[in-house]
């Protein structure tokens, strides 16, 4: 059955673009205004946006096309749900372009490294800030603009276009993290190794860290049928 839009809902001032009401709506999703599996009203989403379908529509489609939403024939344009495989599929994929990301910032001169560390340890301060608070939220985005931050300070526009793609999926999944995950100030800890080892250039030990970082993550998200959003 067809759902309304959330309540407290954004609304855009002006005319908005297809851009920026997918931009809104990725947001809203990961963000869980909307259920896995829901069904996205299109016609309720208009009005709220005070939009015609056609900038709307195209938006869904952009979003479809992203794997956020799932368009099914004769019926509509739903949330995905995220099952076992599903994120699987995403941390391997994650894992691969880290790890060329980690060669290719290895590969750079030093002032690119370092610069690419400051941004990394600003981002450090802001998590264990949310960690103390216990605002996952916030958490689940910091961890997303934490390893989105690795993955731009390579400078390499298609790696940086490949990891946007998974951005929000793996924003939904960290979202289930919390809980399935025992303790989340490991999480702290887990992106400062990352950190210390791209600060110390040791290859072999960054290239195991995001290994393991990935890997302890898919235990975490599939281990547990009871979480929120995950099939298994």
């Amino acid at each position: 059955m067809s759902m309304a839009a959330p309540e407290g809902m954004f609304v855009l001032e002006g005319r908005p673009t297809a851009q920026l009401i997918a931009d809104q709506l990725r947001e809203l999703i990961v963000q869980g205004a909307f259920s896995p599996g829901q069904q996205v009203n299109e016609s309720a989403l208009a009005s709220q946006l005070s939009t015609s379908r056609g900038p709307l529509r195209e938006a869904l489609q952009r979003l479809c096309q992203e794997g956020i939403l799932v368009s099914k024939r004769n019926r509509g344009v739903f949330v995905l749900e995220l099952s076992a495989d599903d994120v699987k599929e995403i941390y391997a994929v994650r894992e691969a372009v880290e790890l060329a990301a980690a060669t290719t910032l290895l590969d750079s001169d030093a002032e690119e490294v370092a610069d690419t560390c400051r941004e990394l340890k600003g981002i450090i301060r802001s998590m264990a800030k949310q960690v103390a608070a216990s605002d996952w939220q916030a958490i689940a985005r910091l961890d997303m603009q934490f390893h989105t931050s690795f993955v731009s300070g390579t400078g390499n526009t298609r790696l940086i276009r490949i990891y946007e793609t998974l951005a929000a999926e793996s924003r939904m999944c960290i979202l289930s993290l919390e809980v399935a995950y025992p303790r989340i100030d490991a999480l702290v800890q887990e992106h400062q190794m990352i950190l210390d080892l791209l600060e110390t250039r040791d290859r072999m030990g960054l290239q195991g860290a995001i290994k393991r970082h990935m890997q302890k993550a898919v235990e975490d998200l599939t281990s547990k049928p009871e979480v929120t959003g995950i099939s298994v």
